[in-house]
């Protein structure tokens, strides 16, 4: 425990840069994806995704060139669904989630999203709080949601127009 709280307090001064998704980060964000989620997206979504979705738009965090974290969203019309999040479990708790979803909410509003809604597990507490505290607040409930468990989700939303990073 005292080598994380070493490496988190190490990285936690250290900022990412962000980039746009492309089809040459899949195998870093694949690494990610099996590592945070018990029902992973596959290549082939992430690639459709990238490529072919126009509703669509990811972003990666990169340092020290490693893919460290990445996310997306959809974007119909004014209003923007994240569709994920997650950060390599090497750099949690040490910011980085923040500042992607802080980097997704601007984009999103440069895109032209005035709101911006997501899904979250009713377990997941770390990442509630997070997106509690960049302004989510929680407005519906979907039941069995996650198909791994069963497990329920919260439905959050962002008025975009209120917040500005």
């Amino acid at each position: 425990m005292a080598a994380e709280a070493t490496n988190n307090e190490r990285m936690s001064g250290l900022k990412p840069t962000f980039s746009v998704m492309l089809p040459e980060h899949l195998d870093q964000v694949l690494g990610i994806e099996a590592r945070s989620f018990t029902v992973p997206w596959s290549r082939r979504a992430f690639m459709f995704e990238v490529t072919e979705n126009e509703f669509a738009f990811y972003i990666v965090a990169i340092k020290d060139e490693k893919v460290v974290g990445y996310a997306g969203l959809w974007i119909v019309l004014d209003e923007a669904h994240i569709t994920n999040v997650a950060v390599h479990p090497e750099y949690r708790g040490a910011g980085f989630g923040r500042l992607l979803m802080m980097e997704l909410i601007s984009r999103a509003a440069i895109l032209g999203a005035t709101k911006l809604s997501l899904e979250v597990r009713v377990s997941n507490s770390v990442a509630r709080d997070l997106y509690k505290s960049l302004g989510f607040v929680e407005k519906g409930f979907r039941r069995k949601y996650y198909s791994d468990n069963n497990e329920d989700a919260i439905i959050m939303w962002l008025d975009i127009r209120r917040k500005v990073y």
